[in-house]
């Protein structure tokens, strides 16, 4: 009994030695092949840059050109519909802002009556020393028609006729 537990043990341990020995070789023959892999994709990498040429047959750089040139077409049409959604986008902004000033070009029309409105007001309106604006303008500019200076924008703030 006890020489076929031995056996059994060395066979066990000379079982998983073998495993271990045809695991070790299973992964190096997969990090050659990775490794292989690697550098055939470098070397396609470098010939799509335009380097290390030279050691491809015509038919192969036939076949690298086609293949540069179906990417590049890729490349044309993105780069072409990226142009065209900025161009619709920057139409569409367009739009809004002439639309906007449409908007202000209207109330700026508006203005005009409004301060006539706010003229009409501040003439009949007296000023704390019991005179009206028009006493006031009359005090400013005497003896009649008024003349133009260079005070025509304080005129404006208060409320005065611009020449």
């Amino acid at each position: 009994m006890k020489k076929i537990l031995d056996k059994h043990s060395t066979h066990s341990k000379n079982l998983e030695k073998q495993d271990q020995l045809s695991l070790d070789l299973n992964l190096d023959n997969k990090h050659v092949s990775l490794k292989k892999q690697v550098a055939e994709a470098s070397l396609q990498l470098r010939q799509m840059r335009g380097e290390a040429l030279e050691s491809l047959t015509l038919e192969e750089l036939q076949q690298l050109e086609k293949t540069l040139e179906a990417g590049l077409d890729r490349v044309v049409d993105r780069k072409s519909a990226q142009i065209m959604q900025q161009i619709s986008t920057l139409q569409q902004k367009a739009l809004q802002l002439a639309e906007e000033n449409m908007r202000l070009r209207q109330r700026t029309m508006e203005m005009p009556n409004l301060g006539k409105q706010i003229m009409a007001e501040k003439e009949n309106v007296v000023n704390e020393d019991g005179q009206s604006s028009e006493s006031v303008t009359n005090a400013l500019h005497p003896g009649g028609p008024q003349e133009c200076d260079d005070s025509s924008v304080t005129s404006l703030k208060l409320g005065l006729p611009y020449c």
